[in-house]
């Protein structure tokens, strides 16, 4: 999409995992530290995840001179199928909402994974999805290289 009628992000890879060990990956502090942030580093003491809904969710990506803060809460947990949960910055104010993050976990057998992204909230601009969009690439890319040397 172009021009400002960009409302999110829509992504889909297939990961050489089982179902369950794709979720684990977004649901375990050591997994989700290694892969969120792409190549950043990311403290597994910043990681905090109560995976529950209702439960929050914070890390702090952090990079040569700057740190970098993620939160939001669970809205939905179905184990091993997917995760509904919202996303917010250091730029959001306390009482906003945020971006909600789907994500669908398909298992497409032989010990493969459809991962399916979407990320929606129209917080942002269309060149800040666009900028999204290439980082959520970066750490599934991340993600796919955590699950080949962890499976």
């Amino acid at each position: 999409m172009t021009g400002g009628t960009r409302e999110g992000i829509d992504l889909t890879r297939v990961l050489h995992a089982p179902q369950q060990r794709v979720f684990a990956a977004w649901t375990s502090p050591e997994d989700f530290a290694a892969w969120y942030g792409g190549e950043a580093d990311v403290p597994l003491d910043r990681v905090a995840m109560d995976v529950r809904p209702g439960g929050a969710w914070s890390l702090v990506i952090v990079m040569p001179g700057v740190e970098m803060p993620f939160r939001g809460v669970y809205r939905e947990v179905s184990e091993p199928d997917g995760l509904v949960l919202t996303l917010l910055d250091a730029s959001a104010p306390k009482d906003a909402e945020g971006e909600i993050v789907t994500v669908t976990f398909s298992d497409l057998g032989d010990g493969t994974t459809e991962l399916a992204f979407q990320q929606r909230g129209g917080n942002l601009t269309p060149e800040q999805y666009a900028a999204a969009e290439d980082g959520w690439e970066a750490f599934f890319d991340a993600l796919a290289a955590r699950l080949a040397t962890h499976p």
